[in-house]
């Protein structure tokens, strides 16, 4: 119970249809975004089977959003009751598109539910579903070598037991990295333009980077993550994720990003969250000299490529400490190698 009522969402984005005309209308897709309160919707019956009903009396949460009380968003109608199948339309559509593209399948839909009047078993019409997107799963160096994925969590520097995406990366010698003890909320709008310059300057350089950084990457809300936008993050050839202290913020799981994601072969990492069993080695990352050191953020240079590995089928994803690299803090790290002596050996 405690946890239903500190964890439920309490507001949420709606699209403003009132007052747009042409002349309002801007290249920011959030131009006619407006914030609402969950309580604000339910009272007037626009999330009647999405949302529960905490009753303060008796201290138990009914499956209705009648009667006095705090809305709890379950879909607990949806998914328990059957008022509209979205379980079952769920499956149609992963399993008609695994046939039809002879492999598993991402899916993006929007529904629409008829709550104008009640819903019971005899209603014709229960609303609609619109299937938005549909795309194969990336099938990228498929053969993945099992050795790598059991390597010691010792010798990696991520692992992520919900990872996004296939494959095997090889090609990637920086992270850009949020710092996560100067880590505010309160400047999440100015990390993401920081972040934006510093990736026009790897694409304008042909180079890729693994992106890591606390909360959920692309949200419009700044309470929640870095409110990025593709282009500002779209030479990440892997998005990290990682747990805010205090904070329980469901991941995104890429779902800002799906499109790029699928089209694009990004990885997507959740790592971090309290006994998940994920790894992110943040002494071994600050013990690396870094070739920009902002308030907010650091770039951290490899000399040879990092290993990114993800098996889809497990969700497990790991990024490999190089093993040929110099230790932290020699000569050759920081890049002012001194001669080496030679000795005339008549050869």
């Amino acid at each position: 119970m405690d946890i239903a009522l500190s964890d439920t969402q309490t507001r949420f984005y709606a699209l403003d249809m009132n007052g747009k005309d042409a002349a309002s209308f801007s290249i920011d897709d959030g131009f006619n975004i407006k914030k609402m309160r969950i309580q604000d919707a339910a009272d007037n019956g626009s999330l009647r089977y999405m949302v529960s009903t905490y009753d303060f009396r008796s201290g138990i949460i009914r499956d209705s959003d009648a009667g006095e009380g705090r809305k709890v968003v379950t879909f607990a109608n949806v998914l328990q009751h059957g008022v509209y199948p979205l379980a079952e339309i769920a499956d149609l559509m992963l399993t008609k598109g695994q046939l039809a593209m002879g492999r598993p399948v991402e899916i993006e839909f929007a529904g629409l539910i008829n709550n104008s009047k009640p819903i019971t078993e005899d209603t014709e019409e229960k609303g609609q579903l619109y299937w938005l997107q549909i795309r194969p799963i990336v099938d990228r160096k498929e053969m993945l070598d099992e050795k790598v994925m059991t390597t010691d969590d010792s010798a990696l520097i991520l692992k992520s037991l919900t990872a996004l995406g296939h494959g095997l990366m090889d090609n990637i010698s920086s992270i850009v990295m949020v710092k996560p003890d100067r880590f505010s909320m309160m400047n999440n709008s100015l990390i993401a333009r920081e972040i934006e310059k510093i990736n026009r300057r790897f694409t304008d350089e042909g180079r890729s980077y693994i992106l890591i950084g606390p909360g959920r990457w692309g949200s419009s809300d700044t309470a929640l993550g870095i409110p990025v936008k593709w282009p500002h993050i779209s030479a990440a050839k892997l998005i990290v994720e990682t747990s805010l202290k205090g904070n329980r913020i469901e991941p995104s799981q890429g779902t800002h990003f799906f499109q790029n994601l699928t089209s694009f072969g990004v990885g997507y990492f959740t790592v971090g969250a309290p006994d998940d069993g994920s790894v992110i080695d943040e002494a071994y990352l600050n013990s690396r000299p870094c070739s920009y050191d902002s308030e907010n953020l650091r770039i951290i240079d490899f000399a040879c490529p990092l290993t990114v590995a993800i098996n889809g089928r497990k969700s497990l994803g790991i990024v490999l400490k190089p093993s040929d690299e110099p230790p932290a803090g020699s000569a050759a790290d920081n890049g002012n190698t001194p001669p080496s002596a030679t000795t005339d050996t008549g050869s």
